[in-house]
């Protein structure tokens, strides 16, 4: 009887992974691996070399240090601006459309009366991309035909919205908020769905009120999709580029960091030193906050 049981416990071990599996893991870990180092990694590095490069994508790469990045932070006026327009996106996105796709999700949440449809339409813009926002933009805000200026009744002397440089980044940035808006709300929709209800009924008997619970034992829990949002909203507002190009090319008060790569690098006066130089200040803008974000979070969690 103890051979038997022995030789039953010998069944049990570790199996051995035969060539047949170690090839089928080999391809299944090997190709995205593989893709993701072409994909991603590769050009990424490749920008970074550049950047310290004078090419026009055709003749002799030339060798010039950090010649780029000075001429980037001195001598080109276009980049500040572009900046700070980035920084613009990641303010408005962070704390005015998020907040308000957490505020829908609530709402949702609470089971109104035709919630599903709610939930249908404030998520459709999502399957949209940035470019076809950035056209409904165009039949909304235009000058001579949009709708806003009709609804207004401002037909004397209609505003420009898109064109006025102190108004179109506003519009642009209501168009992108609001694609922005559902997609957190349904991040956040998931999150309240998996709260233990026992958790509220605590509270409840503990006296607190709705506010109470949901900033004191609600919100806390969140807090593994607080992450995921943060880092969607970061790169959300830096890798902003189809919504201002499909409405007046990014110029004229809508440039960004994305738009003066794409100008600097395509085109018959290609400078892609240059353009890699504005693409790798942009990567490590973005690095810095999510992982700054990220870093945050995680000792939060270790202080729970």
């Amino acid at each position: 009887m103890a051979l038997n049981t022995a030789r039953r416990t010998g069944r049990r071990g570790p199996r051995r992974f035969t060539a047949r599996d170690l090839a089928v893991l080999g391809a299944l870990l090997g190709i995205p691996l593989l893709l993701d180092i072409v994909v991603v990694w590769g050009p990424t590095l490749a920008s970074v070399a550049l950047s310290f490069t004078s090419w026009d994508g055709i003749g002799e790469i030339r060798w010039v240090g950090t010649e780029n990045y000075a001429n980037l932070f001195t001598g080109y006026p276009q980049f500040w601006p572009a900046a700070r327009h980035n920084l613009l996106w990641l303010a408005f996105l962070g704390l005015v459309a998020t907040p308000f796709g957490l505020l829908l999700a609530v709402l949702v949440d609470r089971g109104v009366r035709f919630s599903r449809f709610y939930q249908s339409t404030l998520y459709m813009p999502v399957v949209l991309s940035l470019a076809v926002v950035g056209f409904i933009a165009q039949l909304v805000f235009s000058r001579d035909q949009g709708a806003l200026n009709a609804v207004l009744g401002d037909t004397g002397d209609p505003t420009d919205w898109l064109g006025d440089p102190d108004l179109n980044i506003w519009m642009v940035l209501l168009a992108a908020a609001w694609r922005h808006t559902g997609y957190v709300m349904i991040l956040y929709l998931a999150g309240l769905k998996a709260v233990d209800p026992s958790l509220k009924e605590a509270a409840a008997i503990d006296g607190a009120g709705e506010t109470q619970t949901f900033f004191r034992v609600v919100l806390p829990t969140l807090r593994p999709v607080n992450v995921i949002v943060g880092v969607i909203t970061v790169i959300e507002a830096l890798r902003a580029f189809d919504i201002v190009y499909a409405v007046n090319k990014g110029r004229n008060g809508l440039e960004l960091l994305s738009v003066l790569v794409t100008d600097n690098i395509i085109g018959e006066a290609a400078r892609i030193g240059f353009g890699s130089a504005i693409a790798v200040v942009l990567l490590t803008v973005s690095l810095g906050f999510v992982v700054t974000y990220l870093v945050q979070e995680i000792r939060g969690e270790k202080t729970r």
